[in-house]
């Protein structure tokens, strides 16, 4: 019952752009402008994805691309509901001369620079936060400060486990507003939920499945966290790729597709060291693996990863080495 009442609120905040990317070989004849606006339309898969929210002695914004090569996207956490925090609130301290600086470097390297909003400190929906009003805050600042796109981290658990709809409902509201003010094809838009979010029958709000259902066309891949959800969890390539374990049935990477996901919109996230997580880690050996292992089988989704510095090039280049190796 809550399933169908859900579905039917949703399909009323069903208004998408349904933009998509444009050939690379049609870029002739535009202007410096409408290039930027362009690249950064969603690129292909696979996605190499790094957040950042440790405060790094002698860096002033973002790391060097070279720093950070074999990465495509960069992310800046957290933006907040009341502002930036962390490397989101550096960024906006730059100055204006010094923020288009980085942005070319970044777009000359392939890498786009976003921002993640919420992370474990806030949770919007336990907390009142208007939806519609919440978002149009948060793309303000994401086109005042020149950023590529926004990542919802949204980790408010009392609301997924209350089973009422409620967090479902509201990052349906927030999504599609989201898109009214970033406009897929033009601004990236990705969320990060833990992997046991969709595993089916166990939320009565219909958990990310429906979230997918109802907005995934909006998101443009989903950055799941595969850790911090029990000490023995995911920490196979077995219960990471193919047979989670019984306390979150079928999310492991190819059973959350089974149940309906687009399998390159999701991206495999792992912490960078044992100190990143409480669990879930994987050495970049077995990890490589892994992912060698699920590109045999059909993926080319890619890799997340929590968090620079602990984790910069020689991690990813590792990591890639067997199923996606750097040239």
């Amino acid at each position: 019952m809550v399933y169908s009442l859900l579905t039917a609120a949703f399909s009323a905040f069903a208004l998408f752009n349904s933009a998509t990317s444009v050939p690379i070989d049609e870029f002739s004849g535009l202007d410096d402008t409408a290039r930027s606006i362009l690249k950064r339309a969603t690129p292909a898969a696979p996605h190499f994805v790094i957040y950042s929210d440790k405060w790094v002695s002698g860096e002033t914004g973002p790391p060097n691309v070279t720093e950070i090569a074999g990465y495509n996207v960069f992310a800046l956490s957290f933006l907040e509901a009341y502002g930036s925090a962390d490397q989101a609130q550096e960024w906006q301290e730059l100055t204006a001369d010094q923020r288009t600086t980085i942005k070319a470097q970044y777009a000359a390297a392939d890498i786009l620079l976003i921002a993640s909003v919420f992370g474990s400190t806030e949770t919007p929906t336990s907390s009142g936060y208007d939806p519609i009003d919440t978002a149009n805050t948060v793309a303000a600042w994401i086109i005042e400060y020149d950023l590529d796109g926004l990542d919802i981290d949204y980790e408010d658990f009392d609301a997924f486990d209350a089973g009422t709809g409620a967090a479902e409902q509201w990052l349906g509201n927030f999504t599609t507003q989201l898109r009214t003010q970033l406009p897929q094809g033009q601004y990236l838009l990705t969320h990060a939920p833990v992997a046991p979010w969709f595993s089916p029958g166990i939320w009565g709000g219909g958990g990310y499945l429906l979230v997918d259902q109802t907005v995934g066309s909006m998101i443009d891949w989903y950055n799941v966290q595969f850790y911090n959800q029990g000490t023995d969890e995911y920490t196979t390539c077995d219960g990471l790729l193919n047979n989670s374990s019984s306390t979150w049935p079928e999310s492991a990477l190819f059973q959350i597709a089974a149940s309906g996901v687009s399998l390159d919109k999701l991206v495999i996230g792992k912490p960078a060291t044992t100190a990143d997580a409480n669990n879930g880690y994987m050495n970049t050996t077995l990890l490589a693996q892994c992912a060698e292992e699920a590109v045999t089988s059909g993926y080319n989704g890619g890799i997340m990863v929590w968090q620079f510095p602990d984790a910069a090039a020689s991690w990813i280049e590792a990591v890639r080495a067997l199923a996606w190796p750097l040239s």
